[in-house]
């Protein structure tokens, strides 16, 4: 795509400014496998639309990444993954550091401003935070955090209900059923997080949650916490 009707360096510095006067934009991924893996879809005056992939790269995505509490980018992906997005192509040739806490906090061309078709809608796939694994699908098992450091289990002493309905609604299978101890077949056998999830139960995602301070003794894997959520899921379990 070409170059014709970019605007100047002073214009897009303008368009910058305007930006973060209206504070952050909401950002979701749509029609991936989960919350955390989709096609960038970005909210503006009050109308969903989507993101063009030129110059999209992963400094981009960590930032979507970041916004959404979905722990760190795997990759920054191409539509080609996903269904063709619909509506209004609000962003083109954004522009992000990796630092920003939002997307709309990254320079791009304009709202609505764009040489696109849907063909070239930007996606994301982000680690997430937070996810259950050994159990009989992909809303119940042993509750895994990856703190950017890797997958880590959770003790059961620092997971409770409310962490577990957090969790349970990021994942985007109901609410919690129970929290138990991981059964001996549950166990994991990696490193163990050192940091309790102390939710209050109405943040949006688990990263939300403030997290406490760093424990000198976690548990071991023989105490660590499982959670069963209303909804069984689709597809296979993790850690399968």
């Amino acid at each position: 795509m070409g170059t014709e009707g970019l605007l100047s360096p002073q214009v897009l510095w303008l368009l910058l400014w305007v930006q973060l006067c209206r504070g952050a934009a909401e950002v979701r991924l749509a029609d991936g496998s989960g919350r955390c893996d989709g096609r960038v879809e970005v909210k503006h005056q009050d109308q969903w639309g989507t993101v063009c992939d030129d110059n999209w790269d992963e400094e981009d995505a960590a930032v979507v990444c970041k916004q959404l509490g979905c722990g760190s980018v795997i990759s920054a992906v191409q539509n080609e993954r996903f269904v063709l997005g619909s509506g209004p192509i609000w962003m083109d040739e954004v522009r992000c550091r990796g630092t920003e806490s939002a997307l709309s906090d990254c320079t791009h061309i304009g709202w609505g401003i764009h040489d696109c078709t849907h063909d070239y809608d930007a996606g994301v796939t982000c680690t997430g935070f937070v996810h259950l694994v050994g159990g009989d699908s992909r809303c119940s098992g042993r509750v895994e955090i990856n703190d950017g450091d890797g997958w880590k289990s959770v003790c059961d002493s620092h997971f409770g209900a409310k962490a577990a309905d957090v969790v349970c609604r990021d994942l985007q299978c109901g609410r919690a059923l129970s929290v138990t101890r991981a059964s001996p077949s549950g166990e994991g056998t990696g490193p163990i997080w050192d940091r309790e999830l102390q939710c209050v139960g109405n943040e949006s995602t688990p990263s939300s949650c403030p997290t406490g301070t760093p424990q000198d003794q976690p548990c071991t894997q023989t105490s660590t916490a499982a959670v069963s959520c209303t909804r069984k899921g689709s597809g296979k379990a993790v850690g399968y």
